[in-house]
């Protein structure tokens, strides 16, 4: 059984791509862990269909804020978007029939509060305007693992089309 977990890196990742808990790349966290026996294809299927016709999202860095059981993760929260809320929603639905435990908060969490969490080797700043080109999908392997977080697929987002 893995532990999934979605994300809107601000730097595309490459599957297969590996880092250590305290080396996660920048990113959104577009749907939290979940428990999981689907085959990553499936997954990734189930992403690329959820998320057809979405294009790449902008997103306004808000201020900062502390997260965790204990408050006491630094984070730079992300001003509401409705694209990036219905992204969020679209990838819950989608991701669902998968869940070991559709019970978890991955799936019946209240609120989503989009946020880049402040990393050692980088972090985001209030006003900075990202843009997100990439769903990934990240193998959320066991803190003492060896191989740390693994990239199982990724989804590029074309460029917004231009209007006239």
């Amino acid at each position: 059984m893995s532990r999934l977990v979605i994300v809107l890196p601000l730097t595309p990742l490459e599957v297969g791509e590996s880092f250590a808990v305290a080396d996660w790349p920048l990113h959104i966290t577009v749907l939290p862990p979940f428990l999981t026996s689907a085959e990553p294809a499936d997954v990734a299927a189930a992403i690329e269909e959820a998320a057809a016709g979405q294009t790449a999202l902008a997103a306004t860095v808000g201020p900062d804020a502390l997260f965790g059981r204990r408050h006491n993760i630094p984070v730079s929260l992300v001003d509401d978007s409705p694209a990036l809320t219905a992204l969020h929603r679209a990838l819950k639905e989608a991701m669902r029939q998968f869940a070991a435990a559709p019970e978890e908060p991955a799936f019946t969490g209240v609120g989503f509060r989009a946020h880049v969490t402040v990393k050692n080797q980088g972090r985001v700043h209030e006003g900075d305007v990202l843009t997100l080109t990439q769903i990934a999908v990240v193998d959320m392997a066991p803190r003492a693992a060896a191989s740390g977080r693994t990239v199982l697929a990724t989804l590029d987002l074309p460029a917004p089309r231009p209007t006239d």
